[in-house]
Order: structure tokens, then sequence, then C-alpha cells
């Protein structure tokens, strides 16, 4: 079966983003997300997932180990376990991109102050 946005499973996070599941299995969870201007996801680490971002559209700013790394359209990075992230968007636009997590990341994500 194909899977878009529009068929996938969907839900809100921050209140005004939005993820919808285009895979969803032990091993593999990708996630099509979308960041209004000015928002942020909490800070955190995984224990045994490794996650690939992948920008489809605008500016993200990924903060990784203390670091900004700035990825345009059409630009990706890998976030081995146990390494610190956040994504942010401190662009002018709407940002939308891949989160791709081996194994599935639900149940492994640790806040980190």
């Amino acid at each position: 079966m194909k899977i878009s946005k529009q068929n996938a499973e969907h839900y809100r996070w921050a209140e005004i983003c939005d993820g919808w599941h285009l895979a969803k299995n032990q091993e593999l969870s990708i996630i099509h997300e979308r960041m209004p201007i000015n928002t942020s996801e909490i800070k955190h680490l995984h224990q045994n997932a490794r996650q690939f971002f992948f920008v489809l559209s605008g500016t993200a700013t990924l903060e990784m180990d203390d670091k900004e790394i700035i990825l345009n359209h059409h630009e990706g990075i890998e976030v081995p376990p146990l390494t610190p992230h956040q994504m942010l968007n401190k662009s002018k636009e709407e940002i939308e991109f891949l989160v791709i997590s081996q194994p599935n990341s639900k149940g492994d994500r640790i806040l980190v102050e």
C-alpha cells in the first residue's frame, strides 16, 4: 500500500508541530515532521536508536553535542545513539523533514538538561 501524509497515522507534538508515521515497526521508524517558525523539540538522546534527519523543505537547525548544524533543503545528518540532540526551527519559514530511526526510538528517549 502506498503511504503519504494524506493517509499516514498523524500526531501532534509541542501543540503546533505535526508528525506522520510513514513506517512504524520495532526495527524501523520513518516520520515526516513539520515544524512552524520558532519551534523546537526538547533536547534528548536515544539509548539504542540511530537516527537520520533529512530536510525536505526549509532550513533546520540541529543542535548535536552542543554544536549547531544548519541543514538546508535536501541535506541530512546521522545522529548516533547516546548523542544529545535537538531539532529547532530558527528560520523565517516552516520546515519539513524526515526522521528515520533504527531501531524504532519509541520508549528509547531520555531527556537531557
